[in-house]
């Protein structure tokens, strides 16, 4: 009866949380490195102060936090820059992806890799914002959202999740019912 003891049980469970947990520390400490150097270190900026907020929120340690913010301050920081990716999915759902990257060629070419293995291609940008209205959270849809079931469902699922295990991808946000937001 190998690999049935509780400890083997618990080791698997922990492993499964603890990446997702890295995974979205990760985000943020790229996030705030982010808005740390838009901001100059000063901690009262808006776009820092929220960013802040957001990772403890997440639970994310004060010590992660503080580097973070001393990474962006640092001159040898790299050029983190936000990108913005745009598609289509099944059932004509419309998905915009946001990207916190130091390379946008390899990042776009990434994206646009994963999304292809699940057929979907980028869009031209402007193609799917129409159905977004932008604020200061992200990105809310204009309308009721769209339907989709069965296999556009299934579809739609698993490309969301390969999106949120790119370490590049900050957030995901679709028109459809029950899918608006993903990510952090």
């Amino acid at each position: 009866m190998s690999g049935h003891s509780k400890w083997s049980q618990i080791k698997r469970q922990k492993s499964v949380s603890d990446a997702a947990r890295s995974r979205t520390f990760s985000r943020f400490a790229r996030l705030i490195a982010l808005e740390s150097k838009k901001s100059n270190g000063v901690l009262s900026a808006p776009g820092l102060a929220a960013a802040v907020s957001r990772a403890k929120a997440a639970n994310m340690p004060k010590d992660n936090i503080e580097r973070a913010i001393k990474k962006g301050m640092s001159k040898d920081s790299g050029d983190l820059e936000t990108v913005v990716y745009e598609a289509y999915g099944p059932g004509g759902v419309a998905i915009i992806i946001t990207a916190l990257t130091d390379n946008k060629n390899r990042t776009t070419q990434e994206i646009k890799h994963l999304l292809s293995l699940h057929g979907v291609e980028l869009a031209s940008l402007g193609a799917a914002s129409w159905a977004f209205t932008k604020n200061a959270d992200g990105y809310v849809p204009n309308e009721p959202g769209v339907e989709v079931a069965g296999a556009d469902e299934e579809l739609l699922s698993t490309i969301l999740e390969a999106l949120d295990e790119h370490d590049d991808v900050q957030r995901v946000f679709t028109n459809a019912n029950g899918y608006a937001d993903t990510g952090n």
